[in-house]
């Protein structure tokens, strides 16, 4: 891959351990393509979801998608991109069931209750240098990440993790067919924050512990 354009200013090579991102969806399947550009390939996708036609307008997939599994669907977008992930993605189709993780850990997953099981399994896990978490709703998104390395900054992450899978779902925005609403922007606007993020922390550079957007009023607040 010819990562001219990027390389100066991040080599891929300096990310040491995998990559996993739990939940290839309309977060998951965005900061796939986005470090598959920087020339990263050592991802762990985890999904048991099948693509459906109504995931064009806020994921990554094309109609050639539809009725594959999102692991896969997602491993093809990145091959596109750079044919080395054939040999280096390793699939998860039936979702992260507490499997080791190390690295970096992308909690792209739309259930609270799973991110918390995640976050729980691994609070001492010294295998992981950091989390990224993402939450969308209709034009507003958050984003929060932790330091592995720091235990202050985990138990921060997992207390923004205080509601249930109700609770949240309670606060979406819902079309009159009961359809949870979330738009391409939205999701860009987010998963850029993560990513920029995880570029920040393995280069040794400040990174956020909270990002919070309005896509549509042009707003990003970092903090932290």
């Amino acid at each position: 891959m010819n990562l001219s354009k990027s390389f100066e200013f991040l080599d891929p090579g300096t990310c040491k351990g995998r990559i996993h991102i739990i939940g290839c969806g309309s977060v998951g399947s965005t900061v796939a393509e986005l470090l598959a550009r920087f020339g990263f390939t050592n991802f762990s996708l985890y999904d048991m979801d099948t693509v459906m036609p109504h995931n064009m307008v806020n994921q990554m997939f094309t109609v050639k998608h539809v009725g594959m599994k999102k692991v896969d669907a997602v491993q093809e977008i990145l091959c596109d991109i750079n044919p080395e992930n054939a040999r280096t993605v390793k699939l998860y189709p039936n979702g992260w069931k507490d499997q080791p993780l190390d690295g970096y850990v992308f909690l792209c997953v739309d259930n609270i209750e799973t991110r918390r099981d995640v976050v729980n399994g691994n609070m001492y896990n010294t295998f992981i240098k950091g989390m990224f978490d993402f939450r969308t709703g209709l034009t507003d998104g958050q984003h929060f990440a932790a330091d592995w390395s720091d235990l202050h900054e985990r138990k921060a992450f997992l207390n923004t993790m205080n509601f249930t899978h109700e609770q949240a779902k309670a606060n979406q925005h819902l079309s009159a067919c009961n359809v949870s609403l979330c738009v391409a922007p939205t999701v860009r606007m987010i998963a850029n924050a993560g990513v920029a993020n995880f570029i920040n922390l393995i280069k040794g550079e400040h990174m956020y512990r909270q990002v919070m957007t309005d896509a549509f009023k042009l707003q990003i607040e970092p903090i932290g």
